[in-house]
């Protein structure tokens, strides 16, 4: 179905791999299409729980596809009709319910790093090249990150990395809160992180919380939290979940989740 990604689903955890190899898997039009289709409809799957996104070969994503040189980012439309091509699929990130690690196994320059931000979780391989460079390509932040970006590490580290657009060291990305692991083998911490949500919570709590956290990063008082979280309390209280996870612990043993994700009512639909 994909040309420049794949996927592939295997209990409950599905890999999606940027898949342009030959070219450090450099960002195209074509990619974000296919991007835009894939977060669009991963939802309506409930076999899949978690999402892991990487990159095939040595790079992770080496930025927007250059080739076309200065007219890269020129375009026919009008200034109001324009809107850039990673902000299309980060607005679309952000909206999808179910978690998403992002395993950076290599370099993560451009949007090849601001299309992570919008994921829940970074691992990135210990020494990888990662940096927010668009000042140096006489262009700017782009995907939403400037929204996303001093949300997850503060106004003044985001603006010395954007201002500077010097590399960022892999352990300064994880002291600052940018990335969560560095790792020699993000992909297999990507998948332990995975596997621990899919055997021991369930599907519809984890899509909940991840709405609820995102979008309370707006919210004007901590008392919209308040309600939407009593909302999703009284509706888990009579509901199969709440009463296997409680049943299992007084039991002493696993629990077996038995709702899907998509039997979860929207609590956020005055929100979006």
């Amino acid at each position: 179905m994909y040309e420049t990604i794949k996927t592939d689903l295997s209990d409950g955890i599905l890999t999606l791999t940027l898949n342009r190899p030959n070219k450090m898997n450099a960002y195209t039009e074509q990619m974000n299409a296919e991007l835009l289709d894939f977060y669009r409809n991963v939802d309506a799957d409930d076999d899949v729980r978690v999402i892991v996104v990487t990159g095939a070969g040595r790079a992770f994503c080496a930025g927007m596809d250059l080739s076309e040189g200065g007219s890269t980012f020129a375009s026919e439309q009008s200034a109001e009709d324009y809107r850039d091509l990673g902000g299309q699929v980060s607005n679309q990130i952000y909206e999808v319910k179910k978690p998403i690690i992002a395993a950076i196994n290599g370099p993560a320059v451009g949007i090849g790093l601001t299309m992570t931000l919008p994921m829940d979780i970074r691992i990135v391989k210990k020494d990888a090249k990662i940096g927010f460079v668009f000042g140096r390509r006489g262009i700017g932040p782009e995907a939403s990150s400037g929204w996303f970006l001093p949300r997850i590490v503060g106004i003044g580290k985001a603006l010395e990395w954007t201002l500077t657009g010097r590399y960022i060291p892999t352990a300064e990305a994880v002291d600052a809160g940018l990335m969560q692991y560095e790792s020699d083998d993000p992909l297999e911490k990507a998948y332990e992180i995975a596997r621990g949500i899919v055997d021991n919570t369930a599907a519809t709590s984890n899509s909940f919380t991840r709405q609820l956290l995102w979008k309370m990063l707006g919210a004007d008082h901590p008392y919209e939290s308040h309600i939407t979280e009593s909302k999703f309390l009284h509706w888990a209280g009579h509901n199969a979940d709440a009463d296997e996870g409680i049943q299992a612990f007084v039991d002493k043993r696993k629990a077996e989740f038995p709702m899907k994700a998509s039997e979860l009512p929207d609590f956020f639909k005055e929100k979006t």
